[in-house]
């Protein structure tokens, strides 16, 4: 039988989002759900004498198809870090947006040279000017001097570029 205090739950909660942050993304392996956005809550409750954990996940659009592997990889890091009672949760409202990739994501994502999400999306700006982005940085070699090739890349969350000056192709992470 699992009693915790409010504050000791509190700890267990964030022991188990510490645990699921650093579940990999199976596309781009160097970047977490975390570092997505994709983790959106960890919470724990006690029923029937038994301590549940509960982690909300929002995929990065509806049809993605890495969404399984994230959630089989989060009940086996939760389930290994020692929480029993594992569910994971698909939450699709708010949609995911780029917003929520953190600034440590974007920049391994330029490490792994891959274009990260330059602006805002518009959906969350509730008025104003809209940003266009006239380029985007190559990430080889730091160019703005790139062409769209593809508005979809190795998946639907990226467009494939070109840049004129290295040659080299490269994804880019669309704004969404």
């Amino acid at each position: 039988m699992v009693t915790h205090t409010r504050t000791e739950r509190r700890a267990r909660e964030q022991q188990a989002w510490a645990i699921a942050a650093r579940v990999a993304d199976p596309e781009v392996p160097v970047l977490t759900i975390e570092d997505l956005g994709v983790l959106r809550a960890v919470s724990i409750e006690e029923r029937d004498g038994r301590e549940r954990v509960r982690v909300d996940i929002t995929p990065t659009y509806s049809g993605c198809p890495a969404i399984d592997a994230i959630r089989d990889d989060v009940v086996l890091a939760l389930t290994a870090g020692g929480f029993e009672c594992v569910e994971v949760r698909l939450v699709l409202s708010p949609a995911w947006t780029t917003d929520w990739m953190s600034e440590a994501g974007k920049h391994k994502l330029a490490e792994y040279g891959i274009a990260p999400p330059n602006g805002r999306a518009a959906v969350a700006r509730a008025s104003g000017p809209v940003r266009v982005s006239l380029a985007v940085r190559c990430p080889q070699c730091g160019s703005l001097d790139t062409r769209e090739v593809s508005r979809f890349g190795s998946t639907s969350c990226k467009a494939l570029y070109e840049c004129r000056a290295c040659l080299e192709p490269f994804d880019h992470f669309k704004v969404l």
